[in-house]
């Protein structure tokens, strides 16, 4: 049984006219005739009762035809079901991310994207930094949203970033500290001051903090080390020590710290301090909370791509 025989059978029983129905399907009476003839051989029974002046259904007919029908109705929601998976309008997508982002900009672009696009489905998988990389590989992962640009070891040819928004980092330092009154600070500056730092084995962005301090001259005195930012800051709060934090979540704090600028160029009145400033200057350059989205470098699912297109669109 083929679908062109199905359709020309509920054609024709709508029409109950060889003539109408032909010219509806586009086609002359015999293939029109031969077909009918064709599903009613395989059927096993007469669909059509026929007079040289009329067209009705017969009783085997009127049965068959709510089946006919449900065929064809099937197919379209399967030809609907395709183009939509086919243009990223429906379909999942699978989403990585620290604790932290919950608190920048990004659930404002979920809401957005779930608005657009209802038929997709976001699922979000709060998980350590350290561990997207290899979740992406994996395919347990379709994206990352994360502060790793990826420029910190070998190239991995599996692995895309694209930026999403620039987030500078600042100094986070405990109610009436005795640097809080400047507004400006050096790594440098920083080196006689306990720490609180995120996990070194769990965030790259930790890690990239620490290594610019190496580099600057000194090893930070990590007094705790947390899993998420906001935990980082409320152990500022109370005092157990400074810490280096993106701009963006320094300013949802709730906790009462203090913040001064991460000085990144030479200013007139310190420019005399010499090779130690200068090298400080250098190493707080690279220093970011920058946000970067992270995928696959294969071909992804549609509805993926889509996700990623509208989220750099929107970022």
């Amino acid at each position: 049984m083929e679908l062109r025989q199905i359709r020309y059978f509920t054609v024709l029983a709508d029409e109950l006219s060889f003539t109408r129905a032909a010219r509806k399907l586009h086609v002359s009476q015999p293939p029109l005739s031969f077909q009918i003839a064709s599903l009613e051989a395989e059927l096993g029974a007469r669909l059509f009762d026929r007079t040289s002046r009329s067209v009705a259904l017969s009783e085997a007919g009127k049965a068959f035809l709510p089946h006919a029908q449900a065929v064809l109705a099937r197919l379209d929601e399967g030809r609907s079901h395709v183009a939509r998976v086919a243009s990223g309008l429906q379909g999942r997508v699978q989403v990585g991310l620290a604790g932290s982002h919950f608190l920048g900009p990004f659930p404002r672009f979920i809401h957005q994207f779930r608005q657009q696009r209802p038929d997709v489905e976001v699922v979000l998988h709060e998980m350590k930094p350290s561990d997207h990389l290899q979740a992406l590989r994996e395919g347990r992962l379709d994206l990352s949203v994360s502060r790793n640009p990826l420029n910190d070891g070998p190239a991995d040819p599996q692995i895309s970033a694209a930026l999403l928004w620039r987030d500078p980092v600042v100094v986070a330092l405990p109610p009436g500290h005795r640097l809080a009154a400047r507004a400006r600070l050096r790594l440098a500056d920083l080196r006689d001051e306990d720490f609180v730092f995120l996990r070194l084995d769990s965030s790259p962005f930790a890690a990239r903090l620490y290594d610019a301090c190496v580099q600057t001259g000194f090893a930070p005195r990590i007094t705790q080390q947390v899993v998420e930012i906001p935990a980082v800051l409320n152990l500022v709060a109370a005092g157990l020590g400074v810490a280096i934090v993106p701009a963006s979540l320094a300013r949802l704090r709730t906790p009462p710290v203090q913040t001064c600028t991460l000085v990144r160029t030479p200013s007139s009145d310190t420019a005399a301090r010499g090779e130690e400033n200068r090298r400080s200057d250098h190493q707080g350059q690279g220093l970011n909370g920058d946000v970067y989205v992270l995928g696959r470098t294969e071909d992804a699912a549609p509805a993926v791509a889509a996700f990623k297109r509208l989220l750099l669109d929107w970022a």
